[in-house]
């Protein structure tokens, strides 16, 4: 009986093998296989040039009757055909519920939608309600398409984002440390031109001048020194602060149409409402100039009083307008009739705890009108 390590000797001798030419990697090392989604049976890219060139075909492979074309042959990613067939579906099943977490109501419901795409997936791969499954997840892929667009559309754009997020923070690290280089370079230069320049002045000075112009030169280096950093600092919160700046722009949502909250396969989907049409802007907040709910304003009135200033012409070209004096006459006798003073009074102590404030000390309850000191 042969021994296990001999059996994955020849099942791996066997999977190198093609099952259509029997042709083997060990007498042809150059040999590349495919294979394909429809029924993942391998088979070197010789027969599947042969026997697919000229259109689709049945698989060759004894007892699979699957029709195939070549532009779906690929090369196998994973090296259990199991995992590879696996991770298809997942990826295909993903790209139609491809719904987001804030599309849902509350966290259950998003809970019980990945459940549902896992329990999904689980009979796909294991070949459990195979018809039912994909006839609903057909139905809802025809019924929620804008939907799934737009979150490929949302995803894709999220991963080019993050792919120049990515190349902005390689390019300033890049730029970081050839600025440090820079800086050191010239940092260097400055300190040897410093020194050049204090062997020059020791050399055509006096030997009592020495020390003076040694220390002079370790100031001008310290000056420039204390400037760089400055420079820097300042240079360091700028950059924070535009990151945070970057960090607290608001993240974009998707947005669904009515019949897609609807969808019978997917619960727990926020309702979508509709943004009501942006009203015309009114300079009066509502209020109609002129108007008043007791009285409507005229254009005259007879009076004694009145008569005599409306045909005086020199009261008028001062600017005194009669309009004026209607408006706020009957303004002021018609303000109090919208107050309900009993209504206002009631509400406030209905609204109130006590009725009757408590009072202070002893004294001033005896001191009270009416108390049992008076009696």
């Amino acid at each position: 009986m042969p021994s296990s390590r001999e059996a994955m000797v020849h099942r791996g001798d066997e999977d190198e093998v093609c099952p259509v030419c029997k042709s083997s990697r060990y007498l042809n090392p150059d040999m590349r296989f495919l294979i394909n989604p429809e029924c993942y049976h391998k088979m070197c890219e010789s027969c599947v040039d042969r026997i697919f060139s000229s259109g689709p075909a049945n698989c060759p492979v004894a007892g699979c009757h699957k029709t195939l074309r070549k532009n779906r042959f690929r090369k196998q990613t994973f090296e259990d055909i199991n995992v590879e067939r696996e991770v298809d579906i997942r990826r295909r099943v993903m790209t139609v519920l491809n719904r987001r977490e804030e599309e849902f109501d509350s966290k259950l419901d998003w809970d019980n939608f990945l459940e549902q795409r896992e329990e999904m997936i689980f009979n796909l791969v294991n070949k459990v309600d195979v018809a039912k499954t994909e006839a609903n997840l057909q139905k809802y892929a025809a019924d929620n398409m804008s939907s799934i667009r737009a979150n490929q559309a949302l995803e894709a754009k999220e991963v080019t984002s993050f792919q120049e997020r990515q190349n902005q923070e390689q390019e300033l690290a890049r730029m970081r440390r050839q600025a440090a280089r820079e800086e050191y370079e010239n940092e260097r230069k400055e300190i040897l031109a410093g020194r050049e320049d204090v062997l020059t002045r020791l050399a055509s000075g006096q030997p009592a001048d020495a020390a003076a112009i040694a220390r002079e030169g370790q100031k001008v280096i310290l000056k420039k020194s204390s400037a760089r950093r400055s420079e820097e600092e300042r240079i360091r919160q700028k950059q924070a602060a535009l990151r945070g700046t970057d960090a607290k722009k608001p993240g974009q949502t998707t947005a669904t149409t009515a019949e897609e909250a609807g969808s019978g396969l997917i619960k727990g989907l926020k309702k979508v409402k509709t943004p009501e049409p942006e009203k015309p802007y009114d300079p009066f907040g509502g209020m109609v100039p002129n108007k008043r709910d007791y009285y409507s304003l005229q254009d005259d009135y007879p009076s004694s009083y009145l008569d005599p200033i409306r045909q005086d012409h020199r009261m008028l070209a001062g600017g005194y307008d009669l309009q004026e004096y209607y408006s706020r006459t009957l303004l002021e006798a018609f303000a109090g009739l919208g107050c309900f003073i009993d209504e206002e009074v009631s509400k406030r102590e209905a609204n109130s705890f006590n009725f009757v404030k408590p009072v202070g000390t002893h004294g001033a309850l005896a001191a009270t009108p009416g108390s049992q000191g008076d009696k």
